[in-house]
């Protein structure tokens, strides 16, 4: 029989282990909005919304993670998704960066699948990319007016013209460097759609929703009237609102105001 002494602590007889080291924060823009979501949605208080004021929700605080599952899930209405992200557009402005994050969170899912579209001719770092999409949807957070629906998609449409646009002044900046390095032609605005389509939203030649329309329909193959029905307007409407865009857009090649090269950079270098 051991002795112990008299008013010594007791040992354990299991040893307790040191807590595992954290993880490393993620490297890449959107894998970072998903760790921040994450965080945000982590017992003992995480961030909720209330149910109570959305019809067609359960009526009480839902954990975001738990209603991110709703808005993805088909039996959630259109109507439902848009008035939960005008709540959602409301708080971020209101209360500041955790409903930020919250609301790219709940867009993750459009966004990566708008990131694999920008892939497409992408020759720089996809990190930049990604950057640019997230920039230009936490931008457009602070601008969209809320009278109207499909809110998710408007917000991560305008991310992808940020990135595309991204993607435009890279491109204008490389042929402005070779122009100075050596002689060749000029280069085209035809070279890569999507840069002639960026270049034509920044000149006013066509406007973001044509941008879509366009790009989706002749660029991803998507069909009309899927695009119309995002849109909110007819086929019919589509169609002739595309047609008149594309007009636009012709003219505008054919006269030379989309050109890469700036004629005001050209001089300089002449």
């Amino acid at each position: 029989m051991s002795a112990t002494t008299p008013g010594a602590p007791r040992r354990s007889a299991r040893t307790r282990s040191a807590p595992p080291p954290a993880a490393p924060w993620p490297s890449t823009p959107l894998d970072a909005v998903q760790r921040a979501f994450d965080l945000l949605v982590c017992p003992p208080a995480p961030l909720s919304f209330d149910g109570r004021h959305v019809d067609g929700l359960p009526d009480r605080d839902l954990p975001l993670d738990e209603l991110k599952l709703l808005l993805l899930d088909d039996a959630t209405s259109r109507a439902v998704r848009d008035q939960v992200w005008r709540e959602l557009v409301l708080r971020a402005r209101r209360d500041g960066p955790a409903w930020v994050i919250a609301a790219a969170g709940l867009a993750l899912p459009g966004l990566r699948r708008a990131a694999g579209r920008l892939s497409i001719g992408w020759h720089g770092d996809s990190s930049d990319r990604d950057g640019e999409l997230l920039l230009g949807f936490v931008h457009r957070l602070g601008t969209l007016d809320l009278e109207h629906g499909r809110i998710a998609g408007k917000l991560i449409d305008a991310g992808a013209r940020a990135a595309r646009q991204a993607q435009a002044r890279c491109a204008e900046a490389e042929a402005v460097k070779a122009r100075v390095t050596r002689s060749m032609p000029p280069q085209q605005p035809w070279d890569h759609p999507d840069w002639v389509l960026a270049r034509a939203v920044s000149e006013a030649v066509i406007s973001p929703e044509e941008c879509l329309l366009i790009a989706e329909t002749r660029l991803d193959r998507i069909e009309l009237p899927v695009i119309a029905e995002r849109l909110g307007v007819s086929v019919e409407v589509a169609s002739a609102w595309r047609r008149k865009a594309e007009h636009r857009l012709a003219a505008a090649i054919h006269a030379g105001e989309l050109e890469w090269v700036s004629l005001a950079a050209t001089s300089a270098i002449g």
